[in-house]
């Protein structure tokens, strides 16, 4: 799989090492290859599901506590932000 755009990790590599990535569970030479490939690539996120798995994630881990939600507001005015950013 691949997002059509030429990267120094493939996209396929990227997402069979996306959840040790997340769980801080791979080396640090894996580790700097996925987050470089992730930041010219975040088509990778959407393109894949990634985004939500990423949402379970940060969901079961923070054990179904709310945000406040002027927190909620500054993160999706930051995320708006970024998106801008990278299009």
């Amino acid at each position: 799989m691949s997002c059509g755009k030429p990267h120094e990790t493939p996209c396929s590599e990227v997402l069979a090492e996306v959840f040790l990535f997340l769980d801080n569970e791979c080396d640090p030479q894996h580790r700097s290859r996925i987050e470089q490939h992730l930041d010219e690539c975040n088509p990778c996120l959407r393109k894949y599901g990634i985004e939500d798995e990423v949402k379970a994630l940060v969901h079961r881990k923070c054990g179904g506590d709310r945000a406040p939600d002027s927190l909620k507001a500054r993160v999706r005015i930051r995320l708006t932000e970024l998106v801008v950013e990278y299009e």
